[in-house]
């Protein structure tokens, strides 16, 4: 699935399933035979305590989850461990982004991109403001922490990629990551550069995509359930931002959805670019609990913005219904052609639902700044009217009401 449209001066983005390598000496089993040496990410699960205990013993954990873990292990351990009646082991899915960076010049920066003004409803905008308090973790390739634009407004940077989990560092060598963050929090950095939409909100910067821009669901998970458990310990308000995804349901990180949302957090994801046929929303997007962005250009169509031919649809089934099932869009946001902060320091200009899911992430930390008191299911029947306040009637299957292209709509500041 396809989470960036390549434009001029655009970066290609990509998103599937497949099988990294992934390489750790340490983790050998006993008694089994060593003949295959490349190494894949596996989770195991068992209905035994005592033997999911022993085979942690036994190969060591990346992560613990409800029902098992991950870890690494060679092909010949992994065929083993298969034949084993007591144990579920499966290889662990990855997502993948491919970026081609094309930086535009110094020149061409506007401090206020057309999607922050779109989403305002104001075309003269020149001070956005809002999300103090609010944390929004952006869980993507990483983030260049020492942006002039974002540097103000990280308060943790993590790395999910190593083999040794970083809790300080999350460098960002894709782009893909530092472009998402500023749509959603930066803050003009010394006057010169650019404003995302809730430049007062905090950056919680999760890198679960290496530079290569590929990561493995177990690390998305585990950083799902971090940023719920951070807003749990911390007593503060979370929106999870991931502009990732791929086009089959992944079972850790549908639990991890689950659990954030059920742990005070707002998931928003993107929807995948893969339209405009129906049914091709991605996940974790396509999940009843979190909010599934559609990329919207910058040109009138019947009087409105119109949903890019890229962004996916969802299923026609369920148009008209107002109402959030499984593989639905729920609100569109800016994401074509747009002008974000980049791991170099400077600005590029990319497409993608990929970039319309941060501007619905900042738009939810202005209003929770606003409405503290506000559950996370509060907010999004909040956002939810306010997209139906402004109707999306361009593109392909949008249509008045709750349509496949645009979902509920186009959900703005007023």
């Amino acid at each position: 699935m396809r989470f960036g449209k390549k434009l001029v001066n655009s970066v290609l983005l990509s998103a599937g399933l497949m099988v990294f390598s992934f390489s750790s000496s340490s983790l050998a089993a006993p008694n089994v035979d060593q003949g295959s040496q490349k190494d894949i990410r596996v989770y195991i699960e068992s209905n035994n305590p005592a033997l999911v205990q022993k085979a942690k013993t036994d190969y060591g954990v990346r992560w613990n989850f409800d029902k098992g873990f991950s870890t690494t292990m060679n092909e010949a351990q992994f065929n083993a461990l298969q034949k084993n009646k007591n144990f579920t082991v499966t290889k662990v899915e990855q997502m993948s982004i491919e970026a081609k960076p094309a930086p535009i010049s110094p020149q061409a920066v506007e401090q206020v991109p057309w999607g922050i003004k779109a989403i305002y409803n104001d075309s003269t905008l020149t001070n956005p403001s809002g999300g103090s308090g609010i944390r929004i973790a952006v869980l993507d390739t990483g983030v260049n922490r020492n942006h002039t634009d974002l540097t103000k407004r990280v308060e943790q940077c993590k790395d999910y990629t190593t083999l040794y989990i970083s809790e300080t560092t999350c460098a960002d060598r894709n782009g893909h990551g530092t472009h998402v963050a500023g749509t959603a929090l930066a803050d003009g950095g010394n006057g010169s550069g650019i404003y995302g939409v809730a430049p007062g909100a905090s950056l919680w910067a999760y890198k679960v995509l290496n530079d290569r821009g590929s990561g493995y669901s177990d690390d998305i998970a585990a950083a799902i359930r971090r940023a719920a458990d951070e807003g749990k310990r911390l007593g503060v308000k979370v929106v999870i931002s991931m502009s990732l995804g791929s086009s089959a349901n992944n079972s850790l990180i549908s639990s991890a959805v689950s659990y954030a949302y059920s742990n005070g957090a707002l998931v928003v994801a993107a929807a995948g670019n893969s339209g405009p046929n129906p049914g091709t929303i991605g996940y974790p997007g396509a999940l009843t609990q979190a909010i599934a962005v559609a990329a919207l250009e910058n040109r009138q169509e019947n009087g409105t913005y119109r949903v890019a031919d890229f962004s996916s649809r969802g299923f026609s089934s369920t148009a008209g219904d107002y109402v959030i099932q499984q593989g639905d869009v729920e609100i569109s946001a800016p994401g074509a052609a747009i002008l974000s902060t980049w791991y170099n320091g400077g600005y590029n200009t990319i497409s993608g639902t990929s970039m319309a899911t941060p501007h619905v992430s900042g738009l939810a930390a202005k209003i929770w700044a606003s409405n503290p008191s506000m559950t996370n299911a509060q907010l999004r029947a909040n956002l939810q009217n306010r997209a139906k306040s402004y109707d999306i009637k361009g593109g392909y299957y949008s249509g008045t009401g709750d349509d496949i292209a645009s979902g509920f709509g186009f959900a703005r500041v007023r």
